[in-house]
């Protein structure tokens, strides 16, 4: 359908079992990361104030969920947000 998803901090939740398997149905080109700021930090900051720099640990989770390299992950999902809102890098 050409849509993306976007995952916050909530993944990263033990008892988020149902968004983690959504995660891993999604194809990587199709996943964008957010931050959800100030609420739901990822773990392991999960209770605390949430902010934008928090956002590498949904990227560092979905890479481990996925089995891939967090780089990959990291550039996957930032050239998503450029061809979503067509800006150029």
């Amino acid at each position: 359908m050409g849509f993306y998803i976007s995952f916050s901090g909530i993944v990263t939740f033990k008892s988020a079992k149902e968004l983690q398997a959504v995660a891993l149905a999604v194809p990587l080109e199709r996943i964008l990361i957010e931050t959800d700021s100030p609420y739901l930090a990822p773990v392991p900051h999960r209770g605390k104030v949430n902010e934008p720099g928090f956002v590498m640990h949904v990227a560092e989770f979905l890479a481990k969920l996925k089995g891939l390299p967090l780089e990959l992950v990291a550039r996957q999902t930032t050239e998503n947000f450029f061809n979503l809102f067509k800006i150029s890098p």
